[in-house]
């Protein structure tokens, strides 16, 4: 394999500027490149280092040496290349690792999707790999995490951004940088393989937020302050990067309006407060206007009692001109709640296919269970289990339908430029149901279309929101969604809390397989056959 390593990747100078119009005047949006800030063409160094984000030093798995890893900064339309180092060494936690570009739908570059045993083998420790991709017209908020086994629970996990010159949005809002992503996360003490092996609920030690937080009994550790001016308004670009817990999102005295939902442009909803599960982003504009001062910022965590006192789960809103002082508002009221269903996405258009329930091309009842003996999940009476040739490789070793395909019974063959639907119930409340809800389902490869969300009952085939990862709700939710087959490849739809995951939530969609062996046939590099043993690409492409 060529030596990545030694070669020079230079930072993108990515100062242009993003102009939008207000009633007042004409505001220049620049978007600078800090320290900690990558643009699309980076390498980043995958370590072992001590963190303590909430006040408790344990050793992590880090990307740029930081947790939450290094901000990637791109605008629409550019060519990434990422040149992931793999230097890990703390064989308490895992040493082979790959990255995912958590809602980059790899249009034609499946092979680089990241996905370890689906789109790739592992990146060994002391090698690299240069992730090579376009977005197309994507645009919006993203992140990437390891998605190697649950090691992005030991640390690796951070927010990718792509701008639009000309957003839709852009007059809604007059600051829009690195210093508005706010990314919500919980946090272990322990180590992910430790974890895994537990056969009960893994529950987090803490909340971070911006990757600083404090834990029950634990010192009164720093907390995360967003700086803001009276009368200006933010966008700001929630992201959650949990590996479990999902947040219920407030900031005392400001209401929110939604304008983006996974990458998705939307028709602005005011909300109060906004659930996160683990893989979602929201961009919501926030006002300063209210009276200078402290204001909470709060994550309520479904896994952790739902305290802040101690500055538990919390981070602070501070306006120019403040002390520097724990804030003393109080929560609530709330009483303009999310709801799903009324999220519309701004240029989706109609839901493909026939809109009636169970009329597209394709429909697939993939219904969630569990079984106590090993803790395993399944979807449909099959848990996952990782193959030892990678999806890909197989398909592009001959391997063209479900019956060849490995692991049996988790590939689900679909075929060329049809409407596909999925529906999931949710079984908490049942026998060997699929226990420890809700649970975040997110389709690698692919936005589709909500057409019936958690907590309602009724189907919208007219204008619902698109997104890549949508809760799946609880005892008698039924949701449902659609997406059409336009993107060859193997692509993987699982449960994103990542203990779930690991313990067998998950299938593979088989997209056109037949097509995809030509289509990446012809573009996957050397390097990624590389980095699979000998005698499983020996009989390959």
């Amino acid at each position: 394999m060529p030596d990545y390593s030694a070669f020079t990747f230079a930072f993108a100078i990515l100062s242009g500027v993003c102009a939008a119009s207000t009633a007042t005047n004409e505001l220049t949006r620049v978007h600078p490149r800090s320290s900690n800030v990558l643009g699309p063409s980076s390498q980043i160094s995958i370590t072992n280092g001590v963190v303590s984000p909430d006040g408790f030093a344990r050793s992590a798995v880090l990307a740029g040496g930081s947790f939450p890893a290094p901000l990637i900064q791109a605008y629409k339309g550019d060519d990434f290349a990422i040149n992931v180092v793999n230097q890990l060494v703390d064989e308490s936690m895992p040493l082979d690792t790959s990255v995912h570009w958590h809602g980059i739908s790899q249009h034609e570059t499946n092979w680089a999707d990241g996905t370890s045993y689906i789109t790739q083998c592992p990146i060994p420790a002391n090698r690299s790999f240069v992730y090579q991709f376009n977005p197309g017209s994507q645009t919006g908020t993203y992140w990437y995490h390891s998605h190697y086994s649950t090691q992005y629970c030991d640390g690796l996990r951070g927010p990718l951004v792509i701008y639009d010159r000309d957003d839709p949005h852009g007059d809604m809002y007059d600051v829009d940088d690195e210093t508005t992503i706010i990314t919500l996360a919980d946090w272990y003490h322990t180590s992910s393989i430790d974890l895994g092996a537990l056969t009960v609920q893994v529950i987090p030690n803490s909340t971070v937020i911006n990757g600083l937080g404090r834990y029950s009994g634990g010192p009164s550790s720093p907390l995360a302050v967003i700086d803001v001016e009276e009368g200006k308004r933010y966008r700001f670009r929630i992201i959650g990067l949990s590996c479990a817990s999902w947040f219920n999102f407030t900031i005392d005295g400001h209401e929110m309006t939604i304008i983006e939902a996974d990458g998705e442009e939307t028709e602005p909803m005011v909300v109060d407060s906004l659930p996160v599960f683990p893989g979602q982003r929201y961009s919501v504009v926030v006002t300063a206007n209210q009276p200078v001062g402290n204001y909470w910022i709060r994550a309520s965590a479904d896994l952790l009692n739902r305290t802040f006192e101690g500055g538990l789960n919390s981070a602070i809103l501070r306006y120019e001109g403040a002390a520097d002082e724990d804030p003393t508002t109080e929560e609530g009221p709330y009483d303009l709640d999310f709801n799903e269903s009324l999220l519309v996405s701004l240029d989706s258009g109609g839901v493909p296919g026939t809109p009636e329930v169970g009329k597209a091309d394709v429909n697939l009842n993939l219904v969630p269970g569990h079984t106590t003996a090993g803790d395993l999940f399944n979807i449909n009476n099959v848990s996952f289990v990782d193959p030892t040739v990678p999806v890909l490789l197989q398909i592009l070793s001959g391997a063209t339908h479900a019956s060849q395909l490995l692991p049996n019974g988790s590939v689900y063959e679909l075929p060329h430029n049809k409407v596909i639907e999925l529906s999931f119930p949710a079984t908490d409340d049942l026998v060997n149901g699929a226990v420890g809800g809700p649970h975040p389902m997110h389709l690698h490869g692919h936005k589709f279309w909500v057409i019936r969300s958690a907590g309602n009952s009724s189907y919208n085939f007219d204008r619902p929101v698109m997104r890549d990862t949508v809760s799946m709700g609880t005892q008698g939710d039924n949701v449902t969604v659609r997406f059409v087959t336009d993107n060859s490849g193997p692509w993987f739809f699982h449960c994103h809390i990542d203990w779930h995951l690991h313990h067998g939530f998950a299938v593979v969609m088989a997209e056109s397989p037949a097509e995809a062996a030509i289509e990446q046939g012809n573009v996957v590099p050397q390097d990624w056959k590389s980095l699979c043993p000998a005698n499983l690409t020996s009989s390959g492409s």
